[in-house]
Formats: C-alpha cells, sequence, structure tokens
C-alpha cells in the first residue's frame, strides 16, 4: 500500500516537471538567439507566449516573409549543416520566448505570407537539416515581436 501511495504522489510531480520544462518530446527545438534573447519554437503549443499562422493570401498576411536565394541577400540566414555546430548554443541564455505556429490565428496573433518574390518585411535564408522555411520564419517574426519592420513591405 505505501508503494501505491508513493507511485501516487511521484507521478504527478514528473508530470508537472514536464510540463513545466515543456518539453513533452525529447531533443532540440528549433531556436535562435537575436539581439541577446533567445526564441524558440514551442513543443507545447499552450506554452508558447506568441502564435503565428501561415497564409496563401498576401492580402491576409500582416508579416510577409520571403526566401532569399542566397544567404547574402537575407536579413536572417540559418545554415546548421556543419558538423562542428555548437550544440546547446540557445539553452544557454536562460528561458526562451517561446513561438507556436498554429492552424488558425487570434485576433492579435502575427499571419505570415512565406513566398519567393515580391514585397517583403523579412528575408530569410533556410540551409538546414533541423530548420523548415516555416519555422526559421516563425523564428524571426517572433523574435521582433509578430511585428514589421518600420519599411514593412516598402521594398
Amino acid at each position: 500500500m505505501l508503494r501505491l501511495k508513493i507511485l501516487a504522489s511521484v507521478v504527478p510531480l514528473a508530470v508537472f516537471a514536464l510540463v513545466a520544462r515543456g518539453e513533452f518530446l525529447p531533443g532540440p527545438h528549433p531556436c535562435i538567439e537575436a539581439g541577446g534573447a533567445t526564441v524558440q519554437i514551442a513543443s507545447i503549443p499552450w506554452l508558447a507566449q506568441l502564435h503565428v499562422s501561415f497564409t496563401d493570401d498576401p492580402a491576409a498576411a500582416t508579416v510577409r516573409v520571403q526566401v532569399a536565394d542566397s544567404a547574402e541577400t537575407a536579413d536572417f540566414a540559418v545554415i546548421d549543416d556543419i558538423d562542428d555546430a555548437e550544440p546547446g548554443a540557445c539553452e544557454a541564455n536562460g528561458m526562451p520566448q517561446l513561438v507556436a505556429i498554429s492552424a488558425t490565428s487570434g485576433a492579435t496573433d502575427p499571419v505570415i505570407y512565406l513566398s519567393q518574390d515580391g514585397p517583403a518585411d523579412y528575408r530569410i535564408f533556410v540551409h538546414s537539416r533541423s530548420f523548415s522555411a516555416r519555422e526559421a520564419a516563425a523564428l524571426i517574426v517572433g523574435a521582433h515581436g509578430g511585428h514589421r519592420r518600420l519599411q514593412a513591405a516598402a521594398l
């Protein structure tokens, strides 16, 4: 009977610890460091401070992100396919801001239009095994608080 009581008290604590850390799924989640802050894709959407969604309609977007052809033309580049990458670089900076990619958007959530051309608020270049273009777009928008840059889509 004592074992059952111990098990009954330990299991909820273990579940709470997993939820508090936000890591139901093991392994690293895409993350970046921007301006001294860390932004990471949330493994559990309801723990995210920012939710973003994507649209195929440029008129419905609040932020436009262009996938650039080269790192030189991009505002943000993800190139992590090197053998000597520093493991855990994002974890060293404390608690990250979590960003979740949602299927639908709330009234104040950023809606991202991801395209290969056209005017853009941000330009990204992604050459990665661990990041998708959508994740990189969500992270760069999250790093800027979900807002457009000042010269938004004027280019």
